[in-house]
């Protein structure tokens, strides 16, 4: 079986994808301040939050991976982190109230939030077949 029950193969699977509240949020800001990309944290003062960055607001180094693409945003994360969620995809999503932090979002009272659900046997053959690393 492919895709959603039907006997079409998998072609491409998206490691990280956004809710219609996160993409309509992301489009706001692009409008605002132009390309934004995100950066998945790993702990510390933020916890582990997606963080949305105007252009060079954060630099990013060669041990962070473009995890893939939300409504035109790159999203990142660290190699560690990235290594830590490769089971799972990563679902973006708005939550309300800000977290104050230093993501563009904050100044407008919201947070994204990452959800997260496990891969189903067809798409961890794809991601092995395809990896990022």
């Amino acid at each position: 079986m492919g895709a959603a029950g039907t006997d079409t193969p998998i072609t491409n699977v998206q490691r990280v994808v956004a809710t219609e509240a996160a993409q309509a949020l992301i489009a706001r800001l692009r409008e605002a301040h132009g390309d934004v990309f995100f950066y998945q944290s790993h702990g510390c003062c933020d916890g582990s939050t997606p963080m949305c960055y105007g252009p060079g607001e954060m630099p990013l180094t060669k041990e962070d991976i473009q995890l893939g693409t939300v409504a035109g945003a790159p999203f990142y994360a660290g190699r560690t982190q990235a290594e830590y969620m490769q089971g799972t995809q990563l679902i973006l999503d708005v939550g309300q109230g800000s977290l104050g932090t230093f993501s563009l979002e904050d100044a407008h009272g919201l947070h994204f939030k990452a959800q997260t659900r496990l891969w189903n046997d067809e798409e961890s053959a794809w991601l092995a077949a395809h990896p990022l690393w």
